[in-house]
């Protein structure tokens, strides 16, 4: 579904209900859809919300139990933003519990399935919004992206997933995850609507102090989706990493046919040190950082509650209970990373390598206009053989997407093809604020690949 085609909040709704026996995406519905706005450049379009994104007396948990009745008092500020362009807010949808995951199997609603395969997972932390735009549902669903959340599930899922420049979107009344990784971004089918949704979301807001002055450009106009002469990195340390015969075909296929459109393909390489430290350095920093940002969800300021005998034990049962232990594991390794005696060795260490890694990380900029490579090593994995693994080594071609949240890059994921039926995907990234390139290397190769608009209905 595209954005210009016509669909009422009601009719979305119907089809959302429709599907969640079969998908599980939705957490919470709008009874009665309004339209802000009869004109704008989302005029009319149903969206969906991740179930992180606050808004104004509508339920919003996180896929929390802790947050199960949490009604916020205010609209973040991209929910405005969406309201004002004329959008139509009709759900918020299922997410990995405060977004730490990457199977969305662990939300209190319980996991979220791929329409390509119900028995296969959607990604995570954004799967119940990627589900959604992936069904044909909605034209635009908007996710948060702190480690590949939102790029992953459209990996998955065959549809557009766009991570822009870290501070190009406003994170004001966003419940975060770690605040020096976290992106707010969304899924589209295409890529003209994904440059049109930027346009909408984009720019500076006095509330979030890590928002970006830099002017938002008009990025649907000017699209131009002509590759001749454009010099693409490819990154042949995550490529090189992939094992599956098939995607690995359809990645060379698709090079020789950008070769053909006249882009100038060079390979790029990191260090396999740095790249081995990836998912060491981001549980820390993230969990670290996910620790301190939760401290406030102790059943006394508001959230679940648990009665107990003191202040500090309805604290204890409140986290205990309203925690997954998943969750909960995971605040312990945060916790331990931020005792004093820790935090040199530990927190601080990892914040010096993410600094190290990021400095090799833009090495590979030089000289190409972005850097292209295989998003996902495999299709989406079975739900009962996927976890999100507390500890353990992981393979870099699966977290390399993690490199656009250190560095704070713009990043999008497109559809490459298919394997066994599944969806495989590639993905773009540039320098930070060239959103207009990173959209016109993605529109050439959507283009070329002419996979835009993919989607599996019901």
């Amino acid at each position: 579904m595209r954005i210009n085609e016509k669909k009422t909040g009601t009719q979305a709704i119907e089809e959302l209900k429709k599907s969640q026996p079969a998908l599980n995406a939705i957490v919470s519905f709008y009874e009665e859809p309004v339209q802000e706005a009869e004109s704008g450049k989302l005029a009319g379009v149903p969206v969906v919300l991740k179930d992180n994104i606050n808004t104004k007396g509508h339920v919003t948990t996180a896929s929390s139990r802790i947050l199960e009745n949490y009604v916020p008092v205010y609209d973040a500020t991209i929910v405005k933003k969406l309201k004002d362009a004329g959008a139509v807010i009709v759900a918020k949808a299922s997410m990995d519990e405060l977004g730490m995951g990457g199977t969305n199997k662990n939300a209190l609603t319980g996991a979220v399935h791929n329409p390509y395969d119900t028995a296969r997972i959607s990604g995570g932390s954004s799967g119940g919004s990627a589900v959604v735009v992936a069904s044909g549902i909605v034209p635009l669903s908007i996710g948060t992206d702190t480690g590949d959340s939102i790029r992953k599930p459209a990996a998955y899922n065959g549809i557009v997933g766009v991570k822009p420049t870290y501070g190009r979107i406003s994170r004001y009344g966003i419940i975060p995850y770690a605040s020096s990784l976290d992106h707010v971004g969304y899924f589209t089918t295409n890529v003209k609507d994904a440059a049109l949704a930027l346009e909408v979301l984009a720019g500076r807001d006095d509330h979030d102090m890590t928002s970006s002055y830099e002017p938002v450009g008009a990025y649907a106009d000017d699209l131009n989706g002509d590759l001749n002469g454009k010099t693409i990195g490819l990154f042949k340390t995550v490529n090189d990493e992939v094992k599956d015969p098939v995607i690995k075909e359809a990645f060379d296929a698709l090079c020789e046919k950008l070769k053909a459109a006249g882009a100038v393909l060079v390979e790029r390489e990191m260090p396999k040190e740095y790249m081995e430290l990836i998912a060491p350095v981001y549980k820390t920093i993230a969990n670290a950082e996910a620790t301190a940002n939760h401290s406030n969800l102790d059943g006394i300021r508001f959230g679940r509650r648990v009665d107990g005998d003191s202040v500090e034990d309805v604290m204890t049962r409140s986290r205990t209970e309203g925690f997954s232990s998943y969750v909960r594991a995971r605040f312990v390794i945060g916790s331990y990373s931020l005792f004093e005696e820790n935090q040199d060795r530990l927190f601080r260490k990892a914040q010096k390598i993410r600094r190290l890694i990021v400095e090799a990380y833009a090495k590979m900029f030089e000289g190409v206009d972005g850097v292209l490579s295989i998003a996902a090593p495999t299709i989406a994995p079975l739900i009962e053989q996927s976890a999100d693994l507390r500890f353990g080594p992981s393979s870099f071609a699966e977290e390399h997407m993690q490199l656009a949240n250190f560095s704070g890059y713009p990043s999008i994921t497109l559809p490459l093809g298919k394997k066994d039926g599944m969806p495989v995907a590639v993905n773009v990234t540039c320098r930070p604020f060239e959103e207009q390139m990173m959209f016109d290397l993605a529109e050439g190769i959507e283009e070329t690949t002419g996979l835009s608009d993919q989607v599996k209905e019901g």
